[in-house]
């Protein structure tokens, strides 16, 4: 899923691309996308974009009327941006639109169809599509401390609640929690003020270095390689691959279609986390530690 270093650089080249355009028309193709139907989107039709900015893990753009385009990428939906404004054909496209300079293509792989699309008006319809949370990167510590102390829930679902902080999903709550050395079952009331001041830091140095990254590797060029799954990250999708800090091999919880990874040396102080697949199945034989699992696999 798309989160906020990702959809800021959408929002960057948006930026460049649609402002001062005018909206020609739209293409929905898929019947699950639009989630809302007053206004209509035809209200949209011939309107300039004024602003686009970015709403938690979603994308709103700004028209004349105060009109507002709310996309939401969910998991699997990606941007386009075609120079030739004529109707795209992409495998798995949900919605097209058009401007006066180019086409903007909403695609989703699958067929979840999780991907949403909300037509607003003003300030009040973009805050009812707002779940809340606080912008990680504007918020001072006093700010960031309140938000997390404000549920007693694990460092992972406080991170990743949209309640409390707007934009951290999966991938990058793993990378935060990778760079703080904090377990990700870590209760948020039982943290000491250290361990809240390094996690806050940890989260706006994951955040900026990432948005700084993914903004140098599009080099002005529309984002065409979104993913969750990188090869420079320290242990997101990287199950059994060597730590970047301390060598050990990256261990992984796995919870329904999600997936938490973390280094048990460098974050649980060498405790295994129990993955309810396996510590079930194993019962008494789960390993505790890495030093027990090296010996249950030379068994």
């Amino acid at each position: 899923m798309p989160e906020l270093p990702d959809v800021t650089v959408y929002v960057e080249a948006l930026r460049d691309r649609v402002i001062r355009r005018k909206l020609i028309r739209t293409i929905v193709r898929s019947p699950f996308l639009l989630r809302s139907a007053i206004p209509p989107l035809s209200a949209a039709h011939g309107m300039i974009a004024r602003e686009v900015r970015r709403l938690g893990k979603q994308i709103a753009i700004g028209l004349d009327g105060d009109l507002w385009l709310v996309m939401h990428l969910k998991i699997a939906g990606r941007l386009h941006w075609n120079t030739s404004a004529t109707k795209p054909v992409r495998k798995g496209y949900l919605a097209a639109f058009e401007f006066d300079n180019g086409a903007l293509t909403l695609t989703e792989a699958g067929t979840q169809h999780r991907a949403s699309l909300h037509v607003v008006e003003g300030e009040t319809g973009l805050h009812s599509l707002s779940a809340g949370g606080i912008e990680p990167l504007d918020a001072d510590l006093d700010t960031f401390t309140a938000a997390l102390r404000s549920a007693n829930h694990t460092l992972k679902r406080a991170l990743t609640d949209p309640h409390l902080f707007s934009g951290i999903g999966n991938a990058y709550s793993d990378e935060i929690l990778h760079c703080a050395q904090l377990s990700p079952i870590a209760m948020t009331h039982k943290l000491a003020a250290s361990e809240i001041e390094r996690l806050y830091t940890a989260t706006r140095t994951t955040l900026l270095e990432w948005t700084d990254r993914l903004r140098a590797d599009a080099a002005g060029a529309f984002p065409e390689k979104v993913t969750a799954f990188r090869a420079e990250m320290a242990v997101h999708g990287r199950y059994g691959e060597p730590c970047p800090r301390c060598g050990a091999k990256v261990q992984r919880i796995r919870y329904a279609s999600n997936e938490t990874n973390y280094c048990a040396r460098c974050q649980t102080d060498g405790r295994l986390l129990a993955d309810r697949a396996l510590s079930r199945l194993l019962r008494k034989d789960w390993p505790r530690t890495l030093e027990e699992l090296e010996a249950l696999k030379h068994r």
